[in-house]
């Protein structure tokens, strides 16, 4: 078609090309899905009627140290967006950089975090200054794949529900126009809740609408402050997120389609968020803190109980969808792509493991302090500190009684005297009763950064690691041995090939190994570690994810992307407590449902 106007939205329907257009969008995250299943999971996209895909942009991804930038394999956006467009699928491209998605940090970047003032999301100069660095590197590959230009991107969101944070008035400005000033040409939006509205919009930029529950009045108040304008639902939620220690979300399908179908009678667009969820793979889930008494971490799975679900399978939500998205096209609907097929491998049975302590040789060289450093600020990964993970603090005791955290532990730490565990300080409790002794003994913490808070208005206040003293029998601790194990391929491969891997009892945490023998073509597949404890699972040196026993979450998708034909290795990380055995299921148990209140 001949490219002559994009996007509008200078009457009360969306036009293209001059024509109406409704955009029937869905939600799905490139990074949260092997790329090689990008293709099927667009492909359903497509048959279930929607005409548009949507996409956040993970800044802390493509950026994972200051001036050094990842768009490679899973990352290949513009790879997407070709995809997208061979697809015949318009884009509506949400480029952040504070994204929320249920992510480390909303999407941003923890090196920020070095910076003792930082003021994120305002137009604090060291923020500002680091967004243009990364939107100079971003905006240059998206440009060509402009509506304008040829390309399937026909919209993009200025920020992200700026609404429900809203700490500075000059900030939406500075983002819409880091966008233009970088030669975006296309219709701007904003998206907001009904209370974001009054400070989440800005001048030249459509207001768009998140819900999941209809209220008519939030519509026509929408209608009221933007007369004359299309009306759209950016983020229509299908279900909802799960947190580690409660039940699984769920939400009723025929509802769903129900409010899906008032949606689409008051005339306005939609986008499903999501559309197909995928998977918080590694340890880039994001946590929740709002009206909590303290933050709680998401799980690994981000199936978000969408019409297509975590593995790519179709739900009753889907066909209820695609029913009614059908009565909304001329032609009839693709026909539904075949699903992938899956195996429950035989059980694995652990052959060796390695102490947490004789592993540490092959991590990044300590780092000696007189007091606790937060993990952002040690000098690691070419000073820009570390990002994710565990940090392990060390100092010497000459005597039991009471360690008090000051809760200054973030988030969670396993506590060992000369390596004897003796519990676990977090939030919750932050004393705890050390044994006595008047010898020199190591007092060690191990801390978990369990996920950073990615919504709300505590942002600048997400460091980890230790993020202050810690005292014993009210004296101040000091003189610190500090070592970073954020876990990543590196260390993991490293970690096979050396040793000392042995036979005995183990001691925890531990490193486990063991080996997946697939004898033909892989297949997707769930894992299953119903005697585990809690800790991370490594495919082939790579981060599949959390685990936790107190669920809800019991399986973790390993897609068979992940998996060659021949031995694969398996290494997992526990923190306390295993009968040694690695169990396989081809359907996934996400836990005890409970539906969205």
């Amino acid at each position: 078609m001949s490219r002559v106007e994009g996007l509008r939205a200078d009457s009360s329907h969306f036009t293209l090309e001059g024509k109406p257009l409704r955009i029937l969008g869905g939600s799905i995250h490139y990074f949260r899905v092997p790329r090689p299943y990008w293709e099927d999971r667009l492909l359903k996209l497509k048959a279930c009627g929607l005409n548009t895909l949507t996409t956040y942009v993970p800044w802390n991804l493509h950026e994972p140290e200051r001036g050094v930038f990842n768009f490679e394999d899973e990352l290949d956006l513009e790879a997407y967006l070709h995809l997208a467009a061979r697809l015949g699928l318009w884009v509506i491209l949400r480029p952040g950089p504070y994204i929320c998605a249920e992510w480390d940090l909303g999407g941003l970047p923890s090196w920020l975090l070095r910076d003792p003032n930082m003021k994120l999301r305002t137009t604090y100069p060291g923020y500002t200054q680091a967004v243009n660095s990364f939107f100079d590197m971003l905006l240059k590959k998206v440009v060509p794949h402009q509506y304008s230009k040829g390309g399937p991107i026909i919209a993009f969101q200025v920020e992200n529900e700026y609404g429900s944070y809203a700490k500075d008035e000059g900030f939406m400005s500075f983002m819409k126009e880091a966008l233009l000033s970088r030669g975006i040409t296309e219709l701007l939006l904003t998206s907001d809740d009904r209370e974001g509205l009054t400070h989440g919009g800005v001048k030249g930029a459509l207001q768009t609408l998140n819900f999941q529950k209809l209220n008519v009045a939030n519509v026509q108040y929408l209608d009221e402050i933007q007369p004359q304008k299309p009306k759209m639902v950016m983020e229509y939620w299908t279900g909802w997120f799960d947190l580690w220690g409660e039940h699984h979300h769920v939400y009723s399908a025929e509802e769903m389609t129900r409010v899906v179908k008032e949606i689409l009678e008051l005339d306005m667009s939609i986008n499903l968020y999501m559309f197909h969820g995928g998977t918080n793979f590694g340890f880039m889930n994001g946590a929740y803190a709002v009206g909590l008494p303290a933050p709680k971490p998401m799980v690994t799975s981000y199936d978000y109980d969408a019409p297509l679900s975590e593995a790519g399978d179709y739900t009753p939500k889907y066909h209820l969808l695609r029913n009614l998205f059908s009565l909304y096209h001329t032609q009839p609907l693709p026909e539904l792509p075949a699903l992938q097929e899956r195996k429950a491998y035989q059980p694995l049975v652990i052959q060796q493991h390695m102490s947490l302590w004789d592993s540490l040789h092959l991590t990044d060289k300590p780092f000696k302090s007189e007091r606790p450093v937060n993990m952002e600020n040690l000098p690691v990964n070419n000073n820009n500190g570390q990002s994710y993970g565990y940090t392990l603090y060390e100092t010497i005791i000459t005597s039991g009684g009471t360690l008090d955290s000051r809760n200054n532990v973030r988030d969670r730490a396993l506590v060992f005297v000369d390596k004897h565990f003796v519990g676990v300080l977090d939030y919750k409790t932050q004393e705890l009763a050390l044994p006595e002794g008047k010898e020199k003994r190591t007092l060690s913490l191990l801390v978990e950064n369990s996920g950073r808070v990615n919504y709300e208005d505590t942002l600048d206040d997400q460091r980890k690691g230790l993020i202050g003293d810690i005292e014993l029998n009210k004296q101040v601790l000091r003189d610190f041995i500090i070592h970073s194990l954020s876990m990543k391929p590196g260390f993991v491969n490293r970690l096979e090939k050396s040793g000392p891997w042995v036979s005995v009892r183990p001691s925890f945490p531990s490193f486990f190994q063991a080996k997946l023998h697939v004898s033909s073509v892989p297949k997707d597949t769930f894992i299953k570690l119903p005697t585990w404890g809690k800790g991370v699972v490594f495919i082939n040196g790579r981060n599949l994810g959390r685990y936790w026993s107190i669920g809800p979450q019991q399986t973790l998708y390993l897609p068979a992307t992940w998996l060659h034909s021949g031995n694969n290795q398996v290494i997992v990380f526990e923190e306390q407590e295993t009968d040694g055995k690695i169990q396989f299921s081809s359907i996934p148990d996400y836990g005890m449902p409970v539906d969205v209140q």
